[in-house]
């Protein structure tokens, strides 16, 4: 059976000419019979692209010819089928939509903490807060213990949530995470520029922390952004389903609920108001 590698990375560097550089990863890309997005922006790419392994291998050579991209190191994984039904080159202002100018994650990043020292810190109970910067759906899934949720639906309302934050939480440790860290990548410069002092960003996100540090002081699974929809601190696909009629996540206590019917409705949406999340705009994890 041929498998299909997965590469999913993002990385904030300056990028110059960047009509030139879209055709040229498009013409790499599909006379290779590549699939999947790659976004290109003056702050940096974003990408999620999925093919055989010879092929794959030299789109990442492709890649690191590129001035900034030279140590660009994918997360790889396996599917035995191609996930992506097209290949797509795209040129966004940003590679996180986010909409606050003067955030530069490249040259002006916030402090970054690994998952092992996140926990010893949390063995240790150091006086901290966890922020999670995600969106509500996802914080449905699972979390960490104790973590404060930043209660958005869509991650450009993110500013707005932080103007709410208790005022004493300016002055904490504050550790904030996301699914694979790119969304914290923005949001950890905008609440230093909102006046918080000690801010760090979780490197990799939840999903760096499950690989190196499983379920510690984590309560449920994570939504990931392809059709496995939730994966376990084993980082091993859960069976958590997407509802067919409002893309809502759906745990397996949910499916067991007499308001959900497959192919029809769930829980969420059952008396006919939608609840359907904000569109999913994360090419790789987010």
């Amino acid at each position: 059976m041929s498998l299909f590698i997965n590469f999913s990375a993002y990385k904030f560097t300056p990028l110059e000419n960047l009509p030139d550089l879209k055709e040229r990863l498009l013409a790499v890309t599909k006379s290779r019979g590549l699939r999947g997005t790659i976004l290109l922006s003056p702050e940096g790419i974003n990408f999620f692209v999925a093919g055989p392994r010879k092929e794959m291998d030299e789109l990442l050579v492709e890649l690191h010819s590129v001035p900034g991209l030279e140590s660009l190191q994918p997360k790889e994984s396996v599917s035995e089928e191609q996930p992506f039904n097209r290949m797509l080159v795209k040129i966004k202002k940003e590679i996180i939509a986010f909409g606050v100018e003067g955030i530069d994650p490249a040259r002006r990043p916030s402090a970054k903490l690994s998952a092992r020292v996140l926990k010893q810190w949390l063995d240790e109970g150091r006086p901290l807060t966890m922020l999670d910067t995600r969106n509500d759906y996802e914080v449905h899934m699972g979390t960490f213990h104790g973590a404060v949720p930043a209660g958005i639906d869509n991650f450009r309302d993110f500013p707005a949530a932080v103007a709410k934050l208790p005022s004493e939480m300016k002055e904490q440790p504050l550790v904030m995470f996301c699914t694979g860290g790119i969304r914290c990548e923005k949001a950890g410069p905008f609440m230093e520029q909102a006046g918080f002092k000690h801010v760090f960003q979780l490197d990799g996100g939840i999903l760096k922390y499950f690989e190196e540090c499983g379920g510690a002081h984590y309560d449920g699974e994570c939504f990931v952004f392809d059709r496995r929809v939730g994966v376990d601190p084993q980082l091993q696909e859960t069976n958590s389903v997407m509802c067919f009629n409002c893309q809502m996540p759906l745990l397996e206590a949910e499916q067991r609920h007499p308001h959900y019917v497959p192919d029809k409705s769930c829980p969420h949406c059952f008396d006919g108001k939608s609840q359907q999340p904000a569109s999913r705009q994360y090419v790789g994890e987010g």
